[in-house]
């Protein structure tokens, strides 16, 4: 019995790509999951992996030949061979003492379009004993970092890639020789019978937190990135650094020397080049305009601060001002449809969907995860799908998925304190919005001057297809949801 290996699905929009690699030939032994060629499409690198463990037959569509959707590709051949080679065990035909000698510690996979990483840290050497999932190395992509575990336990005997070296997708790292000691490394230095994770200990040792401030919540305590971000998130949370002399102390601050250097030059990491050229990207492709209005925040706080302690019994997630300016955007993106689309070559992409982005910054930088058919979803379910992503985001654990497919973007510098901003576009997204402070300033209303609680709206947006027209409707309809949140009730 055989296998077909076809095209997966592309993208939106995309119907066909291009064979641009095997990495394997015919009559190859595969292993399930194992990386068989890459796609090309216009927009994205797409990876076909096998579904099962066999051997390659007939390769159907050679390099440089271009498929459509769920054509067929190759096919792949039931082998009990090919299930003993991919596993690296004996064979029953007689003993194979090297077989489990040396494991190679292989690239996971990076995403779609991801073809290859940094590697940013390795927290074992050559020589140490590490155990079987205990952390080796974290990589750094564009978008997102990934943390490679030891396959088994064993003696780290080689590093292929050192820290600042770019591999590919399903490239060597390191290898790893069989050992008995391994299983000790989990408890060296800790005093205990759990290793905290690489990336926590990391962040602490930048910190200088000491273990014992720090709460664990993973399994059997072990603390993870999360937890300590938690620490340093609280307000009393320092680094531990000496406690500075007292006024009287006659000790004197050392001064430093002439010759200490007074520029330190650090590499840009994947994600912050990324960020640097899509942005200028933004600016060299779309013809791109900022509109301003304000909008009177004081319904929208009054409703929250009466409904927010039911809100958060009822649904278990605190109701913040995220949800308003989302489903007030929902309902202005749907009159003004091309503030929601993008150009493709000479062609205009209208969405009937809404895949909300909202910026989060990160220790690493600008992300923008995606709240998917946000126009779908009530009040509740995009307050938790927000915080959902924003601890993912600062936890560096997003998904390509959730990165990708974006129709327009919501980017609150307000949390920050910025009073007014001109956001930049998300290409290839024709609209975002920047949010800003709330702040009481005064206002004529009835003809007296009140104090009432405003914000700046700024609407940037591609001229290329969003007239001023457009621009300025939506921005007028964002304000009526918000000051009066009745009219999204009655889609008004």
């Amino acid at each position: 019995m055989s296998i077909e290996i076809r095209v997966p699905t592309l993208g939106e929009s995309v119907t066909e790509a291009t064979v641009a690699t095997w990495f394997k030939g015919t009559g190859d032994i595969v292993a399930a999951d194992e990386m068989l060629c890459e796609l090309e499409t216009d927009k994205v690198t797409v990876e076909v992996r096998s579904p099962a463990s066999g051997r390659l037959g007939e390769i159907v569509a050679a390099e440089g030949s271009t498929v459509g959707v769920d054509a067929l590709l190759a096919t792949i051949a039931d082998s009990d061979e090919a299930s003993t080679a991919a596993t690296g065990t004996s064979s029953a035909t007689g003993p194979q003492p090297d077989a489990a000698a040396s494991v190679d510690v292989m690239v996971p996979p990076l995403g779609e379009s991801v073809t290859e990483a940094t590697v940013a840290t390795w927290f074992k050497a050559v020589g140490e004993a590490v155990a079987e999932d205990e952390m080796l190395c974290e990589l750094e992509t564009d978008k997102v970092s990934v943390e490679v575990p030891a396959p088994i336990s064993g003696i780290l005997s080689e590093i292929l890639a050192p820290e600042g070296s770019s591999v590919r997708a399903n490239g060597r790292l390191a290898v790893l020789g069989s050992g008995g000691s391994a299983a000790v490394s989990a408890t060296t230095g800790l005093g205990r019978d759990v290793e905290n994770a690489p990336s926590a200990r990391k962040l602490m040792a930048e910190h200088g937190l000491a273990q014992d401030g720090v709460k664990g919540t993973g399994r059997d305590g072990r603390i993870m990135k999360e937890d300590v971000n938690a620490v340093l998130a609280k307000p009393a949370a320092v680094s531990a650094q000496p406690a500075p002399p007292s006024p009287k102390s006659s000790v004197r601050a050392p001064v430093p020397a002439e010759d200490t250097p007074r520029e330190e030059r650090v590499r840009m990491t994947r994600l912050r080049q990324t960020i640097a050229r899509r942005l200028k990207d933004a600016q060299n492709t779309a013809a791109m305009l900022t509109t301003y209005n304000e909008v009177d925040m004081g319904t929208v706080m009054d409703l929250r601060s009466e409904y927010k302690a039911l809100f958060e019994k009822k649904h278990g997630v605190k109701m913040g001002f995220m949800s308003f300016f989302t489903k007030a955007c929902c309902h202005a993106l749907k009159e003004v449809p091309e503030v929601n689309a993008e150009i493709d070559g000479t062609d205009i992409v209208y969405k009937n969907f809404v895949h909300m982005g909202v910026a989060v910054g990160t220790p690493n930088g600008l992300v923008v995860p995606v709240v998917r058919d946000a126009d779908r979803l009530g009040f509740a379910d995009i307050e938790k799908r927000i915080a959902e992503l924003g601890v993912r985001a600062r936890d560096g654990k997003l998904t390509m998925a959730e990165l990708q497919g974006g129709t327009f973007t919501l980017s609150n510098g307000g949390i920050y304190g910025s009073l007014m901003s001109s956001p930049i576009l998300n290409p290839p997204q024709s609209g975002i919005l920047g949010l800003h402070k709330i702040q009481q300033r005064p206002m004529v209303l009835n003809g007296e001057i009140v104090a009432r609680p405003m914000m700046y709206l700024a609407l940037s947006y591609d001229h290329r297809i969003v007239d001023g027209k457009g621009a300025v409707t939506f921005l007028v309809r964002v304000k009526e949801a918000l000051e009066d949140p009745r009219r999204l009730l009655m889609d008004l």
